[in-house]
């Protein structure tokens, strides 16, 4: 897809993205076609050169690449409306990282930085025809190599898998300003790739251009929007003209002077009663074109546009009785986050199309998602991530990218962080959809400066001189310089310095821990520690912004990686495409104390998805049973970069999982939630989203497992809006007197206007324990292409699977006999996203299918 920006070209703004390239490793002749914007691993596989780096355990064998030193080349003339242009330059919008440019054998460039863009005018370097541009990109491992032994000890980078790529214990990641996920993680492989991740572009203008334009969002209300358009003008001579700034049928036009060089030119305009820019959920996703024109004698000589929508987005952190808050405010309304942690949909970046991205924007769309975490191991996002969250309503809580390691604070690394923060700070700005920078990924916690005894156990492992130096790097970067980028090149737009925190105190009040009454949460003892699902709800802060549980992709997204006989969890394969060391194990240990046992490896991929579904839904439901304590749940995480057992709701081939299914139903804007966690007794819930109060009527039914009412009870339910709260409390052993709780359920639905808005089933026993029968399952279709699924005795889990790539309205839901279920199919349509259409042939299991009964 297009990666440049389409800005608006004026009469002498003339812009030619370069093709036809080359390449080769450095210390060898033969060279070989290459696709710019790409990388050397996607280059040298489509040459077939190297095997499918995600398959079996080819990512070991592939190491060997980060080693080498590439040569990339190409030779082009310049169009003549461009070669008669003032200046020419060349603009590099994403080189990857360590590379020296050469045009016509002169040196024009050395780049260093992954998330920068690097520009040079050429004008006097280039000729109209057969101009050669080179770029040698040295190898990250060896530059950085040489970076460590100058430093003399190894940095905290916990995620580096630096054994995998024969580095022994040596952490080069930090030293690089480059993709951390890049050299490993406890869900990616290491594939530490060169080469170009977004366009080289040659870029002429004469007299004057404009070089951003940035909407200054003063103050927005109903009523009015007042608006400051902050133009950054580049004139190559004094210069006196016209700027015409207008949107929506409103003009303003100003007189400007300029002087040769970098001018910025202020623009004040009033726009009543504006539509309102809103996030999923609570109004529309009004977007605005704005244009800037500079005019000389009625001749247009620079314009660019930019789209943003009007909106107010505040992080409010305010001290209250529990402690002090922390939740979103959009527009002046409180809004309960939900949604997920977002990783790169891709190892290699340059693969990842618009039709994937869209997928997974109208994923969390569909989802009932608001907000998602753009998280600091991996990049600042392509535009079209952005430019869809705008379209969708979805808020993004955005990381600068640093995460889980300590980084070095020398005078050059500082100064091209400076350089990436205003860079990326003023890319992004004029996106609505920007709910909040973030400066790094759990930095603040795992290093514990104000509590000797906290932290990961880094601190401790260096002289008090290291750890000085340690600190200094990382105070100077998270609590100067980034937060001085945000105030500086944005407005409105609140800054937090790690995630989590729960205070920006300089104190031991400052990091977080699983009790924080202030600031956010990563809750990691459920997995990583161990503790039950219960635990999920004793352990809630007023943000989770981190939590989770892993599972294994379907059987088909498996295939594309392993053969039949290493469908294992011990395999080597399997082990290898498991990132978490006892992950495989893991998830077996859970699943023994929650589900019954499967009766073979391609059960036990399902069942690892019910598990993660059910563990997850009972985190998420905690949650908002607790707003307004708790205003968020993200949980970890939303995608996968490569095919792996991982803590993904969407696998790398984006199709839903069981969690998928389950989080759109947990993350509905008005939710019942039954909680039985108290045996004694069964609370059931309503929470509600919406700006308006619901009032319908409760129904609960006691039902056994072949559909006979057992009991049955109405009642009126009121819930005033953005709030909930407990609307029935039942004793357990009123309720099951005389009842099998081994083949009972409970069914609670609310309805509204005749509509049933939610419906929600609740279990007495383990699911384990309870006493299924083998059902018989049958699914009609009806002539309008909804399918209608039905039961003879309860089906737990009714997984639904279609030949066309795609998702059903539901899918992992529970069918009592008697309630005709309701399914639609939607095929993955590449340019309108879901489209309503033929599943092909229709699979349907249920949980009795994959155990022994």
């Amino acid at each position: 897809m297009n990666r440049v920006s389409s800005d608006r070209k004026s009469a002498k703004d003339h812009k030619v993205v370069l093709t036809d390239w080359k390449f080769k490793q450095a210390d060898e002749r033969n060279w070989m076609p290459a696709t710019v914007p790409g990388s050397v691993h996607t280059d040298l596989l489509s040459n077939q050169q190297i095997t499918d780096p995600f398959y079996g355990r080819n990512e070991l064998e592939l190491q060997w690449i980060d080693k080498k030193d590439w040569e990339y080349e190409t030779v082009f003339d310049v169009p003549d409306d461009v070669f008669r242009s003032s200046h020419v330059e060349l603009v590099f919008h994403g080189l990857d990282t360590y590379a020296d440019v050469y045009l016509n054998d002169t040196k024009i460039l050395s780049a260093d930085n992954m998330f920068r863009s690097w520009k040079v005018d050429t004008k006097g370097l280039l000729q109209e025809k057969d101009n050669r541009l080179r770029v040698y990109f040295r190898s990250p491992i060896n530059e950085d190599l040489v970076k460590l032994d100058n430093l003399g000890y190894n940095l905290p980078a916990v995620n580096d898998h630096s054994e995998d790529g024969g580095v022994g214990e040596k952490n080069l990641s930090v030293f690089a300003r480059k993709a951390p996920y890049h050299y490993g993680w406890d869900w990616g492989p290491r594939f530490v790739t060169s080469g170009f991740w977004k366009p080289v572009e040659l870029n002429g203008w004469s007299e004057a251009r404009i070089t951003d334009l940035f909407i200054d969002q003063k103050t927005v209300t109903a009523e009015m929007a007042r608006i400051t358009g902050v133009v950054e003008v580049e004139a190559e001579a004094d210069f006196e003209g016209t700027l015409k700034f207008s949107t929506d049928g409103v003009f303003v036009e100003e007189q400007v002077q300029l002087v040769k060089g970098l001018n910025e030119v202020e623009v004040q305009m009033d726009i009543a009663e504006p539509q309102l820019w809103w996030s999923r959920g609570l109004g529309e996703q009004h977007l605005y074109e704005f244009t800037a024109v500079l005019l000389k004698e009625e001749r247009e000589v620079a314009a660019k546009e930019v789209r943003t929508g009007l909106r107010t987005i505040r992080l409010v952190q305010e001290k209250d009785e529990a402690g002090k808050s922390f939740y979103f405010e959009v527009n002046g309304v409180p809004i309960f986050a939900k949604g997920a942690n977002h990783i790169p949909n891709d190892s290699f970046v340059t693969e990842v199309t618009y039709e994937r991205y869209k997928h997974e924007i109208l994923s969390a769309v569909e989802s009932n998602m608001n907000m998602l975490r753009v998280w600091g191991g991996g990049i600042y996002e392509y535009d079209e991530f952005y430019e869809l969250c705008d379209e969708y309503g979805i808020l993004v809580w955005q990381d600068f990218m640093f995460a889980c390691s300590m980084y070095p604070g020398d005078e050059a690394f500082l100064e091209n962080i400076r350089h990436e923060a205003e860079e990326n700070v003023k890319r992004l700005r004029n996106h609505p959809s920007l709910a909040l920078w973030c400066g790094n990924n759990e930095m603040d916690t795992a290093w514990s400066q104000y509590d000797e005894d906290g932290g990961w156990g880094w601190k401790q492992q260096y002289s008090p001189k290291e750890r000085e130096e340690i600190w200094q790097a990382y105070d100077y970067v998270f609590h100067d310089i980034l937060p001085e980028a945000v105030k500086q090149y944005s407005s409105g737009t609140d800054y937090w310095p790690s995630s989590p925190m729960a205070d920006w105190s300089g104190d031991e009040n400052q990091h977080a821990h699983n009790q924080s009454t202030s600031g956010d949460i990563h809750y990691w003892d459920v997995w990583h520690g161990l503790k039950p699902f219960e635990d999920y709800n004793e352990n809630i802060g007023r943000f989770m912004s981190e939590y989770g549980f892993q599972s294994f992709p379907e059987y088909e997204t498996v295939k594309t990686f392993a053969e039949t006989e290493d469908m294992a969890l011990d395999s080597e394969v399997m082990l290898h495409h498991q990132k978490i060391g006892r992950g495989n194990f893991l998830i077996k240990e859970y699943m023994e104390k929650y589900l019954p046992n499967p009766v073979d490896f391609e059960g036990f991929l399902y069942m690892s998805q019910v598990l993660q579904a059910e563990g997850i839904k009972s985190a998420i439901e905690a949650h908002r049973r607790k707003k307004p304590f708790c205003m968020g749940t993200l949980y970890w995480q939303m995608n996968d970069c490569w095919p792996v057992a991982s803590w993904s709701s969407m696998d790398y081939e984006g199709r839903w999982k069981a969690l998928h299914y389950q989080v759109r139903k947990s993350f509905q804007d008005v939710m019942l939630s039954i909680d039985g966690t108290d045996s004694s007794k069964v609370d059931i819930h309503v929470i509600s989203d919406l700006l308006s109060y619901v009032e319908g009527e409760l129904h609960i039914q006691l039902l056994d497992f072949e559909g006979n009412v057992l009991k049955e009870k109405s009642s009126k339910v009121d819930v005033k809006p953005n709030s909930g709260k407990v609307v029935l409390r039942l004793s357990t052993e009123e309720l099951l007197e005389g009842f099998d709780r081994t083949r009972t359920v409970l069914e609670a639905l609310i309805v509204q206007d005749g509509n049933v808005i939610d419906r929600k089933e609740h279990y007495f026993v383990s699911v384990k324990d309870l006493e299924l029968s083998s059902p018989e399952i049958i699914v009609t279709e009806s002539d309008d292409g909804v399918f209608y699924v039905d039961t003879n005795v309860l089906a737990k889990q009714v997984w639904l699977s279609s030949e066309t790539e795609g998702i059903f309205s539901d899918n992992y839901f529970d069918l009592i006999p008697g309630q005709k279920k309701k399914v639609q199919f939607y095929s993955r349509d590449g340019s309108d996203g879901f489209v309503a259409g033929s599943p092909g042939k229709i699979t349907v299991r249920s949980m009795a299918d994959i155990i022994v009964i």
